[in-house]
């Protein structure tokens, strides 16, 4: 088990991955924009009501060991909205390496002004990360650090995360990976798998006729061993049914001063739709386009996402939620 993370970052992101192999973060999504539990705790029950989403992203289609992620969330709200429930169950299979995850969730939530909410929330669970020795290549077939079969670590897990709102901004700042450092150290293990992650975002939503609007929006990423990432999206909301729009994902180095100077900049240009398809049924998809070391490959990504509102979408609520 103590070399379990040697393997994780050593063959799966070096053997399987060559000059990526910058820092092990969290599962990548697209449209998180849409379902903020992916990245902020605090966001539970915003939307007023039960919701239930999936979420399936095949990163780099055909590339030999490519992420590919699963994920359920369901948050509903309770006490006139002024509080929050969420779980959240995720799966991320990296080549040999698989991160297995559960969390509940709960956000506490203030009025501050007439039309303004801050919340803040916090969620707490396990995660489980396995390498199947099976699946490595290697050179030394009498190499003692190559795992039999495969090999399991759990660890606890916790988030958290504040959010603020009103009818047309929102703006949120959440910490993943708060506690189980501890777990993998008596390990003897490296903590770059189990980092600590955080997450700045904020947007708005404006009106540009009666059937059209406009969402811009961004989010920066911090974690230790790789560049700070940020995104900048733009959406348009069209007669409250049809979102279309995109996002361009890039890094800049900011802390990490030991970084390979190298690194590229660039990272990915994403095409997002999504549509009501009935007032209870929300189908999302993402189209995201390399422009890094992988551009030249057609190694694209592939995202989809299924949301089921508890209540049908007919009954109005008071202030729409859109974010």
């Amino acid at each position: 088990m103590k070399k379990i993370i040697y393997f994780i970052l050593i063959a799966a992101y070096i053997g399987w991955f060559p000059q990526l192999a910058v820092g092990q973060q969290l599962p990548q999504f697209s449209q998180y924009i849409f379902n903020g539990l992916h990245i902020n705790p605090g966001y539970a029950g915003y939307k007023a009501e039960g919701y239930i989403q999936s979420t399936y992203r095949s990163q780099w289609i055909n590339f030999p060991g490519a992420p590919r992620t699963f994920t359920v969330t369901a948050d509903l709200s309770a006490n006139e909205g002024m509080q929050g429930f969420g779980v959240s169950f995720l799966t991320d299979q990296i080549g040999p390496a698989r991160t297995t995850g559960g969390l509940l969730t709960y956000a506490y939530r203030m009025q501050v002004g007439d039309e303004s909410f801050f919340s803040l929330g916090v969620s707490g669970g396990f995660t489980e990360y396995m390498i199947d020795g099976d699946l490595l290549k290697f050179n030394d077939n009498n190499d003692p650090n190559i795992p039999i079969g495969r090999e399991r670590l759990v660890t606890p897990n916790m988030n958290a995360g504040i959010f603020w709102h009103n009818n047309r901004f929102y703006a949120g700042l959440s910490a993943f990976n708060m506690v189980g450092q501890a777990a993998l150290e008596r390990e003897d293990i490296s903590l770059a798998f189990h980092d600590f992650h955080y997450f700045l975002t904020a947007g708005a939503l404006f009106p540009i006729s009666d059937v059209v609007q406009f969402k811009p929006s961004f989010l920066i990423k911090e974690v230790r061993g790789a560049p700070t990432s940020y995104d900048l999206n733009g959406m348009f909301l069209f007669m409250d049914r049809l979102w279309l729009g995109g996002s361009y994902r890039a890094n800049v180095q900011i802390w990490n001063d030991n970084l390979e100077s190298n690194l590229l900049n660039r990272n990915a240009v994403a095409f997002i739709a999504e549509i009501f398809a009935t007032d209870n049924i929300r189908i999302g998809y993402a189209y995201d386009h390399n422009l890094n070391v992988l551009q030249n490959f057609r190694n694209n990504s592939h995202e989809i996402s299924v949301g089921y509102y508890l209540s049908s979408r007919n009954v109005k609520l008071k202030n729409p939620r859109w974010f």
